[in-house]
């Protein structure tokens, strides 16, 4: 089985060397810096499967290195803190981070995070066949623009087809209101944010609604989320 890359982001060498000791006993291949900035360019640069990243970081810190990551990239990101504040950890699910682990922590319970984190994208992961879009039962097929569940077909108009589509390609993970409506309503839209609200009821009317099932979840004061029926 390949190794899956890891990259930790953290300021203090010590916790960052024992860290990637532990990981690398498990099988793991690790990079390290110290730096937000240095470790924003690695991130960016690179192919990680996983990025450990801490709040408190020299240049950059943790949470900016994190809206950086997540406007070009959805890889997973398990944030590190020594704040325990919820509004820390609501801020870090918000901007997009996967799992928060507040310091000091067991290694044993970060080494499980991150197995689940790891499983949870390569199950989580879409199959693209000549540009279909497959998740579970529901089939987008971007080219000829077309939605099914299963055998039947499901009729969407353009701006609905953009918002399932953005979804599923963040499967699993929580997209905020304001990054779907940058996302399918532009940067210069000015109209009612509420708007991404109605529209994911029409999804949800579309498709859980209809075919009594829960693919579309709401996470309070955040954002929403897509997720296999079984997840």
């Amino acid at each position: 089985m390949e190794k899956s890359n890891i990259l930790i982001i953290e300021d203090e060498a010590k916790i960052a060397r024992f860290i990637q000791l532990e990981l690398q006993y498990e099988g793991y291949n690790v990079d390290i810096s110290h730096d937000g900035r240095e470790g924003l360019n690695l991130a960016l640069q690179n192919d990680y499967d996983l990025i450990i990243l801490d709040v408190m970081l020299p240049s950059l810190n943790g949470m900016e290195v994190l809206r950086r990551i997540r406007a070009v990239s959805s890889v997973t990101v398990i944030m590190l803190s020594a704040k325990s504040e919820v509004t820390d950890k609501v801020m870090g699910l918000d901007i997009g981070a996967d799992d928060y682990m507040t310091k000091p922590f067991a290694i044993e319970e970060l080494l499980a995070r991150i197995r689940v984190c790891l499983k949870r994208k390569v199950n989580s992961t879409p199959v693209i066949e000549d540009d279909v879009l497959r998740v579970g039962k529901l089939i987008i097929d971007e080219k000829r623009h077309i939605v099914a569940y299963g055998d039947e077909n499901i009729e969407l108009t353009k701006k609905e087809f953009d918002l399932l589509k953005y979804m599923l390609d963040n499967k699993s993970m929580v997209v905020t209101r304001d990054k779907i409506l940058e996302r399918i309503w532009g940067y210069d839209y000015i109209g009612d944010t509420n708007v991404v609200d109605v529209y994911v009821r029409y999804l949800r009317s579309k498709i859980d609604n209809k075919f009594n099932i829960k693919l579309i979840h709401t996470v309070r004061g955040v954002g929403y989320q897509i997720k296999d029926e079984e997840e």
